[in-house]
């Protein structure tokens, strides 16, 4: 919890979270990654947007405290994340600087970074040159909340905006192909394609389907929240 004046009282408090989603799929199959902090789980590519340094005088303003990380190697990866607590009278300021686009990043610089990253987790390195030549299209904005957490204190409130992965070049239309390809191999066991049942379902075969990845066939999430590791 943030080390603030409104951590006296968490029932004052909303968890913000405010993520981009990249819907990579070659007819009905979809890809997912594998997620090192739920392990078995997999879900889309994305993550949560980031804030320039002129946006901390505003944040600090509205009394935005970042959400720590539970371990130190995460530190880095997760600064500037916005993801956070903040007092709940603060919640439509918040994100009326959130939608102005002010000092954060853009949905697809959000989904760049991310992408990259996550390449990297998932042993596809080789593929992060190609990144760049994907186009994005938006496609929905799921809001939830505010609303309470099982077993926790304050309220939640998340925001989730889905973009399609556009292939309008040669070497865009290979990289997907090449993620499909992946999530099709079962040697690779960190990628996984799957189609629309699987994901309203939760399962493929063995490997859990993170709640989140319903967002991309449809505007809900279905099943309740896997809670992360770290």
């Amino acid at each position: 919890m943030p080390d603030s004046p409104h951590a006296l009282d968490p029932r004052r408090l909303v968890r913000v979270s405010m993520s981009v989603l990249l819907r990579i799929r070659e007819d009905e199959r979809f890809v997912l990654f594998h997620a090192a902090s739920r392990p078995g789980s997999f879900g889309p590519p994305g993550g949560v947007v980031k804030y320039f340094p002129p946006a901390a005088a505003v944040l600090d303003a509205l009394g935005f405290q970042e959400e720590r990380p539970r371990h130190d190697g995460d530190r880095d990866t997760k600064r500037a994340d916005l993801r956070g607590f903040l007092p709940t009278t603060c919640l439509r300021d918040f994100l009326h600087w959130f939608d102005s686009g002010a000092y954060r990043e853009t949905a697809e610089e959000c989904l760049e970074r991310e992408l990259v990253e996550e390449l990297t987790e998932v042993d596809l390195r080789r593929l992060v040159p190609g990144v760049t030549s994907l186009d994005h299209r938006y496609v929905r904005t799921v809001s939830e909340g505010p609303h309470e957490v099982p077993g926790k204190p304050y309220r939640q409130y998340r925001r989730f905006v889905v973009h399609d992965a556009v292939a309008a070049n040669a070497t865009a239309l290979r990289l997907v192909r090449e993620l499909v390809a992946a999530g099709d191999d079962p040697g690779q066991s960190l990628v996984v394609t799957t189609g629309r049942d699987s994901i309203v379902h939760g399962r493929h075969g063995p490997v859990l389907v993170a709640p989140q990845s319903a967002l991309l066939v449809g505007a809900r999430r279905i099943l309740p929240d896997v809670p992360p590791m770290r």
